[in-house]
């Protein structure tokens, strides 16, 4: 695409996600061709979408095309993919004697499919496994934030329909593209709080003043604004970079930003930002979930930090 053509795809999803959501979304996603560009520009597809979701607190199964995508399996409304638990990064599967057993979430989507990709742990590695959606127990999550429409996915002892073998670098690979996902979902959500929080600074008086003109809460502000910033620049650098390593630390880095507008817009919009009549709530809340998807901030964090003293190498700076 030329930069007219990115900056047309760009708004048109912008709009779309702004009109729509969920089950409406995904079919205006549909129409406008966004699992044909996934497949031709993963990384425009990903970024412009997932950064739109989370500005304007929309909701939609692309997770799992992104997931299904990466791992070479087909999916579509018939055709769900089933997630890691929640703070996990593990495969949601296991190949035991008497069958699959599962754990994971999905997205609300599932409900209506027919069948379910989930990839498992085998004796020969991760494999790709279809499953009938109505042998699996899905359970509504509800919780801090119910308007994400995730379903708990589990199941014992269930038969395998049809068997995709993976390679040893697919799971990763869907990881870290589902990493990279979630953490624009991120920015996006603490860019839409930083915004809110601008604007109550400046619309709201005391002593006479907006109190924007306040050190305090420019400062607030002015942190806020880093944190989002340097989570863009190291996703940026993470697509460039295309390894696990560099997708798990810009996602571990968008979830501590996020918590760093969430912090600091609360402080800024003060009482009003403590009631469920603004809207401040629901970014707080999907901030929390979005977070736990593919391994928190605090996990991914340690685990990078154990690969460090094991590997005792340093991974390769990012440009700056």
């Amino acid at each position: 695409m030329d930069d007219d053509e990115r900056a047309l795809f760009e708004e048109t999803l912008r709009r779309a996600c702004r009109s729509a959501t969920g089950a409406d979304l995904d079919r205006a996603l549909d129409e406008l061709g966004w699992t044909e560009a996934l497949s031709v520009d993963p990384r425009l597809a990903v970024s412009y979408l997932f950064e739109q979701l989370g500005r304007a607190d929309a909701t939609a199964s692309a997770l799992d095309v992104v997931v299904g995508s990466a791992l070479g399996v087909p999916t579509g409304p018939a055709t769900g993919t089933v997630l890691p638990a929640l703070g996990r990064t593990d495969p949601p599967g296991r190949m035991s004697g008497d069958g699959l057993v599962v754990g994971g979430v999905a997205s609300s989507a599932l409900v209506g499919a027919t069948s379910a990709w989930v990839v498992a742990d085998a004796d020969s590695g991760p494999t790709a496994v279809e499953v009938a959606t109505a042998d699996l127990t899905l359970r509504e999550v509800r919780g801090v934030d119910p308007r994400l429409g995730l379903v708990e996915v589990s199941g014992l002892d269930i038969a395998v329909t049809t068997v995709s073998r993976l390679e040893p670098g697919d799971w990763p690979h869907a990881v870290a593209l589902a990493q990279l996902a979630v953490g624009h979902q991120l920015v996006g959500v603490s860019r839409a709080v930083l915004e809110l929080a601008r604007r109550h600074a400046l619309e709201r008086i005391q002593f006479g003043q907006p109190i924007a003109d306040f050190q305090a809460v420019r400062h607030r502000l002015a942190d806020t604004l880093v944190a989002v910033e340097a989570a863009d620049a190291l996703l940026d650098s993470a697509w460039d970079e295309g390894s696990p390593a560099a997708a798990a630390s810009s996602k571990a880095l968008a979830g501590r930003s996020a918590s760093t507008a969430r912090r600091h817009g609360q402080q800024v919009l003060a009482g009003i930002g403590f009631t469920t009549e603004h809207e401040l709530h629901h970014y707080v809340r999907r901030t929390l979930v979005l977070d736990q998807l593919f391994g928190t901030s605090l996990t991914i964090t340690r685990e990078l930090g154990r690969q460090l003293l094991v590997g005792r190498q340093l991974p390769p700076l990012p440009p700056l």
